[in-house]
């Protein structure tokens, strides 16, 4: 059997009584997390997530996701400036994740980033560069691919830490399943 952890990460500009930055985590396509800039703390969406992991875990969660937030409000400001775009309604999304298929072991992660609902980059883990689609994402990638931390940080976190996550959560999962 298949299964997925993914992350969604979606900042707006230019759209009134919207959050500016929204978070979801999935677990086989099924919301186990959500945050907004609105509430501005990570809730758990699924009665086994909440039960499994404790108050330093919310905590925590939380933290990255507000430095997400401000990462990602400066995203769209630099996508806006090399698309030459001022105002207006403007998105700037990531999905991020790893599949895991639990009779062949075999793991497959992905980065990628989208902008106006378009491809922007795209992290390439069997060559470990960035792919630019678009010319206004080539100076991304250039600072990216000459980044080796953030490079091994994404090698890291798609071949190890989210297949660990995913078992991990799975496993709860199934747990709760089992208890009812």
């Amino acid at each position: 059997v298949r299964h997925s952890l993914q992350y969604f990460y979606t900042a707006s500009s230019g759209i009134p009584g919207f959050p500016e930055f929204v978070s979801l985590g999935m677990l086989d396509g099924v919301e186990m997390v959500y945050y907004d800039s609105n509430i501005r703390k990570v809730i758990p969406k699924q009665d086994w997530m909440a039960e499994t992991e404790g108050p330093e875990y919310w905590e925590s969660e939380t933290q990255k996701f507000i430095g997400s937030e401000q990462i990602f409000k400066v995203n769209i400001e630099t996508a806006k400036s090399r698309f030459n775009q001022t105002g207006g309604v403007h998105i700037a999304q990531r999905m991020f994740g790893c599949e895991w298929d639990n009779e062949t072991a075999e793991v497959k992660g992905y980065d990628q980033h989208g902008y106006d609902g378009e491809d922007f980059i795209v992290f390439d883990l069997k060559t470990e560069t960035w792919i630019a689609p678009t010319p206004q994402a080539f100076i991304t990638k250039l600072k990216w691919d000459n980044n080796r931390a953030l490079i091994t940080q994404a090698e890291q976190y798609l071949n190890q830490i989210c297949p660990e996550w995913l078992k991990k959560y799975v496993d709860y999962g199934r747990s709760s399943l089992l208890r009812t």
